[in-house]
């Protein structure tokens, strides 16, 4: 039995992910892991602060606010087996039970521009901590250590399946709109049969 996970790179318009596309020269620049195809489980690290992007760390990111309401995007899924998955659900739990130990990995960009991976202690960059997510499940995507790890590098990966280009929002209505027009369950007809006739 497979589990899916998906792999979501944003351009959110911030000021720093302006500043990473200078050096990327490529439009989407923050990289986030979920673990179901409506992003209601969707982790990265970044501003923990909707207005301050100088403080960050491991956040679990909502698709539909703050930075995300005006994003474009590319969402990638990726058949992982049971264990895979498990084993990387438990990293993130880790991490989000500690997260006060957890920084935003600055230098470890400064790194990436000069080719030269940084890794600090408790402090991830957006890409580095998805590579990171996916080597712990056992998952190797990469031949390059995951402090080197650019966004785009997710793009080009034959293991990851293109399932969306466009805005996020289109997305997000496409997939949980779906979900919210399923079929009203018999127990919830009977119930209300019932409330009818007493």
């Amino acid at each position: 039995m497979k589990k899916t996970i998906y792999i979501v790179l944003t351009d959110t318009g911030t000021l720093l992910s302006k500043a990473i596309g200078m050096y990327t020269r490529k439009d989407l620049n923050h990289t986030s892991i979920a673990f179901d195809e409506q992003l209601s489980e969707m982790y990265s690290f970044g501003r923990k602060q909707r207005h301050n992007p100088f403080v960050g760390g491991f956040v679990k990111e909502s698709a539909t606010e703050g930075i995300f309401r005006q994003a474009t995007c590319e969402v990638y899924s990726c058949e992982v087996t049971i264990e895979e998955y498990t084993r990387m659900l438990d990293k993130i739990r880790l991490i989000e039970q500690n997260k006060e130990l957890y920084k935003y990995n600055f230098i470890g960009l400064f790194g990436v521009a000069l080719n030269k991976g940084i890794q600090r202690k408790h402090a991830f960059f957006c890409s580095q901590f998805v590579a990171m997510v996916v080597n712990e499940g056992g998952l190797q995507m990469f031949n390059i250590s995951p402090s080197l790890v650019q966004p785009h590098h997710f793009s080009q990966l034959p293991c990851l399946e293109p399932v969306f280009e466009g805005d996020l929002q289109t997305y997000l209505d496409q997939t949980r709109g779906q979900q919210e027009r399923q079929p009203i369950r018999m127990s919830v007809w009977k119930s209300l049969a019932f409330r009818l006739l007493a």
